[in-house]
């Protein structure tokens, strides 16, 4: 189903203007006909006053980026579109499936939109909001809630996201589904286990993250613009025939789930360490080999291999060590 732009309406305020005149027109000629006995006059007036109770229900007006679908008797007829005040068929009423709909997103905290109804009894007051059939065409974010979800090498992982979304196609987003933003949340469930799977969490030997069959560096912590990307195209391709427009998708909570958190930690405190040991030990072995070359260059001593063993041997340790060396001074000959 396409959306038919309705255009031409605006004319509400000249309806309620003619529609006030006549309803006062008709109170003074029930007071002249009742007061003169003029009844066919009395009968006609009561008509008339009558009559803007069913005129009223087709002024409908609308806000900047709301909009308002139709149907007549289930047909439907098209769709209101922009500010202003129109008048439309008083037998039309509007459609919006996802009126009552509450999620944890913008719009839906306080949408501004609904009307509100004060019940009192018994001196209590409580405010009712009622849901408004209009439509926001509003830019919105919607916040999923956090996922647990296996990563490409089976680690579970806690990921939420959030979801910038507009609607654009009123037609579809009110008859190609049945409520357009629990379609959207599902969807963007959906979209995020199919593409979280792929990724491992950290960079991993041996994964192919691009379907190319080349091993690659991506990682859900490392290409989170490119995770984002893919999962907006995955939620793209699955609500276009529900009439939404997906504008971007954003990582906003990413880590290890809690039962394996300190087991991954331990796990990278140790590959930290390993690493700078590396730098260390290869660092020392430079050093080293620096003294070494200096010392025969210079002819400063001659060592014999034995000698120069247990030199690279201190060196190491003194390098290498955690702790600051303690010097000992030998008074005696090296040999």
């Amino acid at each position: 189903m396409n959306e038919k732009i309705i255009s031409g309406r605006k004319t509400g305020m000249a309806v309620f203007l003619i529609t006030l005149l006549v309803n006062l027109a008709a109170i003074a000629g029930i007071i002249f006909a009742g007061t003169h006995e003029m009844w066919f006059l009395l009968a006609l007036s009561v008509v008339l006053f009558i009559l803007p109770v069913f005129i009223y229900p087709g002024l409908k007006v609308l806000k900047p980026q709301e909009a308002l679908v139709l149907t007549l008797f289930g047909k439907y007829v098209g769709t209101l579109k922009g500010e202003g005040f129109y008048f439309v068929n008083p037998f039309c009423s509007a459609v919006n499936p996802a009126a009552k709909t509450k999620l944890n997103q913008s719009g839906d905290v306080d949408a501004g939109h609904g009307n509100k109804l004060i019940l009192s009894a018994n001196g209590v007051q409580q405010t009712v909001e009622l849901p408004s059939n209009k439509i926001s065409l509003k830019i919105m974010t919607l916040n999923n809630n956090r996922q647990k979800i296996n990563d490409c090498l089976g680690n579970p992982v806690e990921i939420g996201i959030a979801v910038m979304w507009r609607v654009v196609d009123t037609a579809k987003a009110a008859f190609n589904v049945d409520n357009y933003k629990e379609y959207l949340s599902l969807q963007c469930d959906s979209a995020l286990r199919n593409i979280v799977r792929i990724y491992p969490y950290d960079v991993a030997p041996n994964v192919d993250t691009t379907g190319d069959g080349i091993a690659d560096e991506g990682s859900l912590r490392g290409s989170s613009e490119v995770v984002a990307r893919r999962i907006r195209d995955e939620i793209q391709s699955k609500v276009t025939e529900a009439g939404l427009e997906i504008i971007e998708a954003r990582i906003t909570y990413l880590a290890y789930a809690p039962e394996i958190a300190a087991v991954m930690l331990q796990r990278q405190q140790a590959s930290a360490i390993i690493d700078a040991r590396k730098m260390i030990v290869d660092g020392a072995v430079g050093m080293v080999e620096m003294a070494l070359e200096r010392l025969n260059e210079g002819g400063m001593v001659a060592l014999d291999e034995e000698r120069k063993a247990a030199m690279v041997s201190n060196l190491l340790v003194v390098l290498c060590g955690n702790h600051d060396a303690q010097p000992v001074v030998n008074s005696g000959s090296l040999y």
